[in-house]
């Protein structure tokens, strides 16, 4: 256990101490591990998904990834709250001297809650759209990545926020699939309202 904790201390502070280096790459990070620039991407990913299709088959399959994704996010936001009744780990800038790029969140730095929502959005659409799914995942890598390399997460809590994410839309997609009464139902709405 020593050794992986010690494993997981010295690659945050070797991509950390990158903090400084590069003003460029700095201001890129800033931009990436912002609330912002990522969630609004995976956001707009979405909205134009749920429109897109050049048949109604197409369309449908992309609206049912949307759903899929919005389920997957849902799913991995509770199981990381759960986790985080039992388990608490501090921050890396807690514990250890680390540059910040990011305001200093209080929440368990373990697992990483925002990597769960970009991987549980990934998956959930690639199981339905794997073009818009594989496009999707190098955005919540990079999303991942940023916030070890900005001081708030660990490589391992990242990780375990990504398996977070993976297990979620893998369950909404299972899930979906087992109620599909349910996505059929909310589409037929939808249509009726023009909204699908």
């Amino acid at each position: 256990m020593e050794f992986w904790e010690n494993a997981d201390e010295s690659a945050f502070l070797w991509l950390n101490g990158w903090v400084g280096r590069l003003p460029w790459l700095d201001s890129v990070a800033r931009l990436v591990v912002s609330d912002y620039l990522v969630p609004l991407t995976l956001a707009l990913a979405l909205v134009g998904l749920w429109f897109s299709g050049a048949t109604p088959e197409a369309r449908e399959r992309n609206q049912r990834g949307v759903m899929t994704g919005a389920l997957g996010v849902l799913l991995a936001n509770l199981a990381v709250q759960v986790m985080n009744w039992f388990v608490f780990r501090p921050r890396p800038f807690v514990t250890l001297e680390a540059s910040l790029l990011f305001y200093r969140p209080v929440d368990s730095s373990f697992p990483s809650n925002p990597a769960a929502v970009a991987f549980a959005v990934a998956v959930g659409v690639g199981l339905w759209n794997r073009r818009v799914g594989w496009a999707l995942l190098p955005v919540a890598g990079l999303y991942a990545l940023s916030r070890v390399y900005a001081g708030v997460c660990y490589p391992s809590d990242v990780l375990g926020g990504a398996a977070v994410g993976l297990a979620g839309g893998a369950a909404a997609h299972a899930l979906l699939h087992w109620l599909r009464p349910v996505p059929a139902f909310i589409l037929r709405i939808a249509r009726a309202l023009y909204l699908a």
